[in-house]
């Protein structure tokens, strides 16, 4: 279930008084704006590192940080002196000519990662919608298939463009919006016996598996870290068949899993993987990178009006420098330990409705058991009237994605809330 879906009828307990503000009219916003999301009855103005307040004054701590997206919190000094510079300097020029600052955030991400090319787009769905045509492209130019198919995994998600919900392991997604496009196959996540039988199968005859799209950790699938030795096994796979091995870091990646990018939670290098959300701190960016045996695109190939703009990639410069400037990576590692800790006391008091904890640096998630009434939606709307944000990863998991500059002192006090709110059951 979509969060779109699960907020869909948000109401809050009638005890909690009215959370959106009189003055701010939402019949109106919906007159004017397609109704693609259910929101929840709540209308935000202002913010400031993990706080946000609503057009009533009512102060939020943040858990879901635009949904894994503001890795630097809300008005971080370093972005507000980047964005107020740049737009006094240049903001848009598009790729008819070279852009410093596009070059200079491309530099960084190759010096900090395994990868030797970049190309830049506006989001995580463009980012994956490339990695596959260059997939494809890797596929007929090189390893001689004439209909290559990608696996992708049970639960996934890669975005919301008819190739990447195609890629998307959800039926959900892709309901009412066929024809869906060809060449995607699925299979279980953390499964190896299933990938190698389907890899055998598919290949059986003509030659057909180009490419292997996984997530390191499922996020929208109910924040699921992937197995080490899962990803090793393909790794090896890949490098035995020519398989290219993708990895969609759009969620988990910029630091959120405690390390820079949630392949190296896995002690694997991927061939291309991609890059947005916590990328700009907010600012709307992705990224495609490849290593340079798969970086076959040339002039006309792919392209974006609005990718690697200045005002876009000065500011993801400034949030890439910023992680590493303020160590913040340490500071994701020890707040997500005393998170998951916290969130396992809760789960072991309050058993009767929490079945685990799990997740990696800042992006956890606490499972509801099945046979338990409260969904996440339940939880995610008792939260916001006791002023903590925090984000359904599907109808039984309650996703913490605060941003990465969370304090200790935050970390308890989502943490008493929360009690607060199970305890009301």
């Amino acid at each position: 279930m979509s969060i779109e879906t699960l907020i869909q009828d948000p109401a809050i307990p009638a005890e909690a008084g009215a959370v959106l503000s009189a003055a701010y009219d939402a019949e109106s916003f919906d007159q004017y704006v397609m109704t693609t999301y259910g929101r929840f009855p709540l209308a935000l103005e202002r913010g400031s590192g993990c706080r946000v307040w609503d057009t009533q004054g009512k102060e939020y701590l943040d858990f879901v940080a635009g949904i894994a997206t503001c890795t630097l919190g809300h008005a971080h000094p370093a972005m507000v002196e980047t964005v107020t510079q740049q737009i006094q300097k240049l903001h848009h020029v598009s790729n008819l000519y070279y852009i410093p600052e596009q070059a200079q955030l491309a530099k960084w991400l190759i010096e900090h990662s395994c990868a030797d090319r970049v190309f830049f787009c506006n989001s995580g769905a463009e980012a994956n919608e490339g990695a596959i045509k260059l997939a494809r492209k890797y596929a007929h130019q090189v390893l001689k298939i004439d209909q290559p198919i990608i696996l992708t995994a049970h639960a996934s998600f890669h975005g919301r463009t008819l190739a990447t919900i195609t890629a998307t392991g959800q039926p959900k997604y892709q309901k009412d919006f066929s024809p869906l496009v060809p060449g995607f196959h699925y299979v279980p996540y953390n499964d190896i016996k299933a990938i190698a039988a389907a890899i055998s199968e598919l290949d059986e005859g003509d030659r057909a598996v180009a490419a292997i799209l996984l997530e390191p950790l499922q996020g929208e699938g109910g924040v699921r870290p992937g197995d080490k030795a899962y990803f090793q096994e393909i790794r090896r796979m890949c490098d035995e068949t020519g398989i290219l091995l993708i990895l969609d870091e759009v969620q988990v990646g910029m630091g959120r899993s405690g390390k820079l990018w949630g392949y190296e939670n896995l002690g694997i290098e991927p061939d291309i993987f991609t890059s947005a959300k916590g990328l700009g701190g907010g600012i709307p960016i992705g990224a495609v990178m490849c290593k340079a045996f798969c970086n076959l695109f040339q002039p006309g190939d792919h392209a974006s009006t609005f990718g690697g703009n200045p005002f876009a990639c000065a500011t993801a410069l400034s949030v890439c420098e910023t992680l590493e400037r303020e160590n913040i990576l340490e500071n994701v590692q020890q707040r997500g330990e005393q998170l998951r800790a916290g969130l396992s006391a809760i789960a072991a008091k309050y058993s009767e409705h929490i079945t685990e904890v799990r997740g990696w640096g800042l992006i956890n998630g606490m499972e509801l058991k099945a046979e338990s009434s409260l969904t996440s939606a339940d939880v995610v709307k008792a939260a916001i009237a006791e002023g903590l944000l925090l984000v359904p990863a599907g109808p039984k998991v309650i996703r913490f994605v605060p941003p990465l500059i969370v304090s200790a002192q935050e970390i308890d006090t989502a943490l008493q809330v929360l009690e607060k709110v199970m305890g009301s059951w």
